[in-house]
């Protein structure tokens, strides 16, 4: 995929360096996303996954950076089994061979669901909402979630994680909303 900023990054600075994503949410990638997350269909996250840890791979440095998941609420994790972020993740790091920790970056509040919510509202909802422990000072992060469309989420762990002192952190993600045309 080429490096460039969106238009969206350009008005709004995010609190991550750089972003990487497999392609659009859009058919028939989805409806596999939707039965990843909504009805516990794990092997896509294994393919999600493989193919992200690929991504990584290309985007390798000198350093290996750590990969953290985006954490769900515990509410919703304890309704959901699990987080698809963590599936993601941990299949990502597998393949990229680096160090993954489910444990870097907490939620410390549950949050209303961002599917209806606009931007601005986005941001409000998550500010404040993370926190990450000292396992990212001085180090570079991965930040894996599954879908990006404003990028709030994104920026409000990223900001928490650079809060910590994470150097650097890529947001990628498995799938990005595209703009609306």
């Amino acid at each position: 995929m080429p490096n460039v900023i969106c238009g969206q990054c350009l008005r709004y600075r995010p609190a991550f360096d750089a972003t990487i994503t497999l392609a659009d949410y859009v058919a028939p990638l989805d409806t596999l996303m939707i039965r990843l997350k909504y009805h516990g269909a794990l092997p896509f996250a294994r393919e999600f996954g493989q193919r992200l840890g690929d991504a990584l791979l290309e985007q390798a440095g000198d350093e290996a950076p750590l990969v953290v998941p985006v954490p769900l609420a515990p509410s919703r994790l304890a309704a959901r089994g699990f987080n698809q972020a963590w599936e993601l993740a941990r299949v990502a790091a597998r393949r990229a061979r680096l160090p993954a920790s489910a444990r870097a970056l907490h939620r410390e509040r549950t949050t209303t669901a961002q599917r209806r919510l606009t931007r601005d509202a986005r941001q409000r909802n998550l500010r404040n909402a993370f926190t990450a422990s000292a396992l990212v000072r001085g180090r570079r992060v991965v930040l894996v979630d599954d879908v990006m469309t404003t990028g709030a989420t994104c920026d409000a762990a990223a900001a928490a994680l650079k809060l910590a002192g994470a150097t650097h952190v890529l947001a990628a993600v498995a799938l990005r909303t595209p703009p609306s045309r």
